[in-house]
């Protein structure tokens, strides 16, 4: 809670001991249906082509930044800039069922200062949306920022990009506020929604996530038994 200073002035919530969070690092990060690997041009970008490939159109690439890359060399190029930006720590997304890379995701904008981190860059092929995997790798990147002493981490997207809004709120992140004319985008007018889990919150979204990811929530279709949401509940 808020409290007052000496000058009767109400000032914010002492963080006590706070000397900043962990360093992020390019390192595997193990989950049950995937696994995030340091981006390595080498190892995913054939993969990678060739699962952005199945699409039929370039509608999953409306509100993100890059275009869908026309081969593998223009893939290897993406993955390479991502790669190359010290700002950012990338990963693959693995299909641990194939071994083949799937999609792509970041975190971004890392203040260790403040203790906030954004989770962005995010490219889900045809193969991982709307699955296990693409809820697991979320998971996995909330849980490495929270144990690396995060308090906060955040989820941007164009306020069109309704998904992108519904798939974070969904995991349980909290709308924030909307930032008018935050960027151009290819030549268009970007409104970006903010989101963000903060660490007070992350225990119980981290055991609603826990118990929905689990093998027993799922038959043997691969089915979910319970909805995300009733885990929260």
């Amino acid at each position: 809670m808020a409290e007052l200073n000496e000058y009767g002035q109400l000032v914010g919530d002492p963080v006590p001991n706070w000397q900043g969070a962990g360093l992020l690092m390019r390192k595997l990060l193990q989950g049950r249906s995937c696994r995030l690997e340091p981006m390595n041009t080498t190892q995913h970008a054939a993969d990678l082509f060739d699962a952005f490939a199945q699409a039929e159109d370039e509608r999953d690439w409306t509100w993100l930044g890059s275009v869908r890359p026309i081969s593998v060399a223009a893939t290897e190029v993406w993955l390479q800039g991502k790669i190359d930006d010290a700002g950012l720590v990338p990963f693959a997304v693995i299909d641990v069922h194939t071994g083949r890379a799937v999609g792509v995701v970041c975190l971004m904008a890392i203040d260790r200062a403040n203790g906030t981190v954004e989770i962005g860059h995010v490219s889900w092929s045809a193969r991982m949306k709307r699955s296990v995997i693409s809820t697991e790798a979320v998971w996995l990147l909330l849980r490495e920022a929270f144990a690396c002493g995060y308090r906060r981490v955040e989820w941007k997207c164009d306020v069109l990009n309704t998904a992108s809004r519904q798939a974070a709120e969904r995991i349980g992140f909290t709308f924030e506020g909307r930032f008018r004319q935050r960027m151009v985008r290819k030549g268009r007018n970007r409104d970006s929604d903010w989101l963000s889990i903060i660490d007070g919150e992350w225990p119980a979204l981290d055991a609603a996530l826990q118990g929905w990811l689990a093998q027993s929530n799922f038959d043997a279709n691969g089915q979910q038994l319970r909805r995300l949401e009733s885990f929260r509940q």
